[in-house]
C-alpha cells in the first residue's frame, strides 16, 4: 500500500490501513521527538486521525498516559504535536 506524502496529502481513513503502517504511526506518536505534522507528512493522517487509531490500538490506560503527556508537552512548548 502506498501512501500520500508531501504537505498537500489528502488525509486517508486509519481503518484503510495495514498492520505494518499502523505499528509505524503508533511508534511514530508514542515517541517525544515526533510532531503531529510529521505524521501527516509521511502518513497522511490528521491530528484527529492519529488519536483515534491511537485509542483503538492501545489499552485504555496507556491511551490516556499518552494524551496526558502530549497534553503536558503541548501545555510546554506552543508546538510541540
Amino acid at each position: 500500500m502506498t501512501t500520500p506524502r508531501g504537505p498537500r496529502a489528502k488525509s486517508i481513513d486509519p481503518a484503510a490501513l495495514d498492520a505494518v503502517t499502523i505499528s509505524e504511526v503508533v511508534e511514530m506518536a508514542l515517541s517525544d521527538h515526533v510532531s503531529f505534522s510529521q505524521i501527516r507528512e509521511v502518513h497522511g493522517l490528521s491530528p484527529d486521525q492519529v488519536k483515534v487509531l491511537m485509542r483503538t490500538h492501545l489499552k485504555p490506560g496507556s491511551y490516556r498516559a499518552w494524551r496526558r503527556r502530549v497534553r503536558e508537552f503541548g501545555d510546554r512548548r506552543a508546538h510541540y504535536k
